[in-house]
């Protein structure tokens, strides 16, 4: 089981009636960032070197989940699961590319909430393969600054706009920022499209570097091509940089969370402006991390947990105490059954996802998954010496294990004990005294894929 780690056993978490005024339904408020790790807030790693005030006061009333995974550690595919409650291997998006997807066969959560009598809002970065600005297709009917960069500063006053509108609806509305996306581009050494951050100061006076910088031991195959395949692309050029130019990276990421934390603030502000605070859940989180260095690698992809784990914080009105979850989630698929639940709309039951809400609220959680799956599509990366690998991936996250396995490789397997080794250092897969633990993740990968109909990816069978 899960376990709550409150500041008071003795106080539980007590919910209020979360009522729109004029349905008895409350309004949903999603807020998204781009490219953030899990721990990048001053709520979860304290504010020395980092200070997140506006996304700390939501965590100050609501409930942050510390092993929240999303459904595959890219943008287009990370999102497209996040907005259609749907495994990337259902969809068929797995990577970047625009592939298509059939808004009548995998409805989003604005469709959802619009069929269900809520006014429907979107505000910001949309990059989903389904047209944003047809409220049949996407479901928002409210649209503005659209834009996948250089647009976060135009985010909030939309947003306010959008508050303003008179309506006997609740509403659900989303805002989608960029940042800290932008350091994507601060690696390339280019103009940042959201404002600059200014220069790091020496490496000395920076944010540690991470302990993790180099490969792990024994890692698979793919990984290792990967990390090659990606340095010698100019849009990760870090396979040169030093501990202190690592360093440096992150005091620059850390102040593009600071900028879209200002941003966050204006939004929260425009809400108690409008009277709407007190009727309004809020739900923080983001697409997918940035590895900072982490085995050598900068941007996401892969499943490290820099790259794989992001922010989760839920905020509902009438939450008398702040507290943690270490429940496993899977944004992807648990999102949607998590809004609907608040908003009294029934999920549909295709979706394989389940609601968080019972471990907001500090209830028992019937519902918590044992394990976590996540997909990844390596394809970002050049030929070298003549060979272009694009292994495809699949993660189990179970309550103590990490187990991933890839599609190409001679080692094709990794197994991590994420309690005594949370840096994702030393593959246990090749090691004989793990060969218990291993089948067992194994097993259960593949009693998942059955029912989820993930049968075209090669599993390795237990021994």
């Amino acid at each position: 089981m899960p376990r709550m780690k409150l500041a008071s056993l003795a106080l539980a978490l007590v919910l209020a009636p979360v009522l729109s005024a004029a349905t008895g339904r409350p309004n949903v408020l999603l807020i998204i960032t781009d490219q953030h790790a899990a721990d990048a807030m001053s709520c979860w790693q304290g504010d020395r070197y980092l200070r997140t005030p506006h996304i700390d006061s939501l965590a100050a009333r609501g409930v942050m989940f510390t092993r929240a995974y999303v459904a595959n550690p890219i943008c287009i595919p990370a999102r497209t699961a996040m907005f259609t409650g749907r495994y990337p291997h259902e969809t068929g998006v797995q990577n970047n590319e625009r592939r298509p997807v059939d808004a009548k066969q995998f409805p989003t959560l604005g469709t959802l909430f619009r069929n269900a009598g809520y006014s429907t809002g979107y505000v910001g970065k949309w990059h989903i393969p389904i047209p944003i600005g047809d409220a049949d297709e996407s479901g928002f009917e409210y649209t503005a600054n659209i834009k996948n960069n250089g647009a976060d500063a135009a985010t909030p006053p939309a947003v306010a706009e959008f508050l303003a509108r008179k309506s006997d609806k609740p509403f659900l509305l989303v805002a989608s920022f960029i940042n800290p996306h932008n350091i994507c581009e601060w690696a390339r050494g280019d103009k940042l499209p959201d404002g600059d951050v200014g220069l790091p100061p020496p490496p000395d006076e920076c944010p540690p570097a991470p302990a993790n910088l180099a490969p792990p031991s024994g890692e698979p195959d793919a990984l290792a091509f990967a990390r090659r395949s990606y340095h010698a692309n100019p849009q990760f050029p870090v396979g040169d940089f030093n501990v202190g130019k690592w360093r440096q990276y992150r005091w620059s990421y850390y102040r593009m969370i600071e900028k879209v934390d200002a941003e966050i603030g204006r939004v929260l502000a425009s809400l108690r402006e409008h009277g709407l605070a007190d009727n309004t859940v809020v739900v923080l989180t983001s697409d997918h991390g940035d590895c900072q260095g982490a085995h050598g690698f900068n941007q996401k992809t892969v499943f490290i947990d820099e790259s794989s784990r992001v922010p989760l914080i839920v905020s509902a009105p009438g939450t008398t105490q702040s507290g943690k979850s270490d429940r496993l989630t899977q944004i992807g698929i648990d999102l949607i059954p998590t809004l609907c639940d608040y908003a009294g709309i029934t999920t549909p039951a295709v979706l394989p996802g389940r609601s968080i809400r019972a471990a907001v609220e500090g209830r028992p959680d019937r519902d918590a998954p044992g394990y976590v799956v996540v997909s990844n599509h390596l394809v970002q990366g050049v030929p070298l010496l003549g060979v272009m690998m694009t292994p495809a991936g699949r993660m189990l996250r179970s309550d103590r294990y990490k187990y991933s396995v890839y599609d190409q490789g001679k080692q094709r397997e990794s197994l991590v004990n994420m309690e005594s080794d949370p840096g994702e250092t030393t593959n246990l897969a090749i090691d004989a005294k793990f060969a218990t633990v291993l089948n067992a993740h194994r097993r259960q990968l593949l009693e998942w894929s059955r029912p989820t109909k993930d049968t075209t990816f090669p599993y390795i069978q237990p021994e």
